[in-house]
């Protein structure tokens, strides 16, 4: 129940905006160096948020950063608690696109800077606003000390009958027992597969306690479905086609056609290197990727026969993982089909189909199959509220892998 209350809550914050936002695209939040997409980083690390505005018109958008508990609610402690400096800037940093079809301004932001420098470990959220200070959308991200350390091993599931399809995770917190006097009831922690919160396991308590150590070695509790490894397509050179892209079409922008694909769910694993969802802007076609990068209407197309009660979606980073009318696959009845078309800036996209029921559950597995050899990372986040504490603190950071190949 805890771990759907939090699905639920995330997708609110996430999804709720969809509609007022189709002028805005490419939205990444991500820390400095390349190809690094973890928003869960150290306490005074530079993040960079960035995105395009296809109207054009350099508009006065601003951000705000705001604290929040453990399990993603508004934190009670006030913004001049956790921050040195203004909870809410402008964004100064902004630059039109240059010869491409489709316009667009490019806006970015780094934080900390001189304007703002946040003091507390914990959960975050950012919000950009408009000029009226309407909330055009968020994201998350996590701030940590290295005060424990937390060591992580993900297993094949000891589940007889799902041992081929779910991966455990299991894990060791040391602390300091000095400072944590009462740690079953002061830590709390979060298990996340590939960084994705939607599906966070939130709800477990130490099974031993040793000294100064927390151990938790579920074998049911802490198991995640595998999944599959994700679908990919690279149209840095816009105009041709590829392994993955069938063909190209010049209208009033590109059309980017992908081969159509199949559900994987009876088809065995397969490994390919894959970046867990992610995806990068890029172009080799020009210099600077942030503003020369043009964008495609990316046509995708599932073989299917219809699904009834249940929605296809396309899923991935795009569009953080959630669920628009935007990335909604419509049947086509005469080419017995799931097709969408959704406008993507020029770069190297992960992506995968997933099905969703009238109550908003997600299932990834459903149309991709679940497989144990899947590469996934896991990250486990201990937080520590103390006795009489008024918010929770990130005190470690523990990952781990498992080898495909195995």
């Amino acid at each position: 129940m805890k771990k759907r209350t939090l699905y639920l809550l995330i997708s609110l914050l996430t999804s709720t905006l969809a509609f007022s936002q189709s002028n805005i695209k490419s939205i990444q939040l991500k820390p400095l160096g390349k190809n690094n997409f973890s928003t869960i980083i150290p306490l005074g690390k530079t993040l960079t948020l960035s995105f395009d505005d296809l109207e054009a018109n350099q508009k006065e958008y601003s951000y705000k950063i705001e604290h929040m508990t453990f399990d993603w609610k508004p934190s009670d402690i006030s913004s001049n608690e956790y921050i040195e400096g203004f909870a809410q800037n402008s964004i100064l940093e902004y630059e039109n696109s240059f010869n491409t079809l489709q316009n667009y301004t490019h806006y970015k932001v780094q934080f900390p800077n001189s304007n703002i420098r946040i003091t507390k470990s914990g959960n975050y959220l950012v919000r950009v606003l408009d000029e009226n200070d309407t909330t055009v959308f968020t994201r998350r991200f996590t701030l940590y000390k290295n005060q424990s350390t937390v060591g992580v091993s993900v297993l094949r599931s000891r589940n007889t009958t799902m041992a081929n399809q779910q991966q455990t995770v299991q894990f060791t917190v040391n602390y300091n027992s000095n400072t944590i006097r009462n740690p079953s009831q002061e830590i709390k922690v979060a298990v996340l597969q590939n960084n994705i919160w939607e599906t966070a396991i939130t709800n477990l308590t130490p099974q031993f306690f040793r000294n100064n150590q927390l151990v938790y070695k579920y074998y049911n509790k802490s198991d995640f479905w595998s999944g599959n490894e994700y679908l990919n397509f690279d149209n840095k050179q816009i105009r041709n086609s590829t392994i993955q892209i069938s063909s190209v079409e010049k209208r009033d922008i590109y059309h980017t056609f992908l081969y159509t694909q199949e559900p994987r769910n009876n088809k065995p694993y397969t490994y390919f290197p894959d970046i867990n969802g992610q995806f990068v802007i890029r172009t080799i076609e020009a210099n600077n990727s942030s503003t020369e990068s043009d964008y495609a209407m990316v046509h995708f197309s599932l073989t299917s026969e219809k699904i009834f009660e249940k929605e296809i979606y396309v899923y991935g980073a795009f569009n953080d993982f959630s669920l628009t009318q935007g990335n909604k696959m419509i049947y086509n009845s005469v080419s017995k089909k799931y097709e969408v078309a959704i406008l993507l800036k020029q770069g190297f996209y992960n992506y995968t189909f997933i099905t969703s029921d009238s109550d908003d559950r997600v299932n990834k597995h459903e149309l991709n199959g679940s497989f144990h050899q899947t590469e996934n990372k896991y990250t486990v986040l201990v937080y520590y509220k103390p006795f009489g504490g008024t918010y929770h603190q990130v005190i470690g950071i523990g990952t781990g892998f498992i080898n495909p190949k195995e």
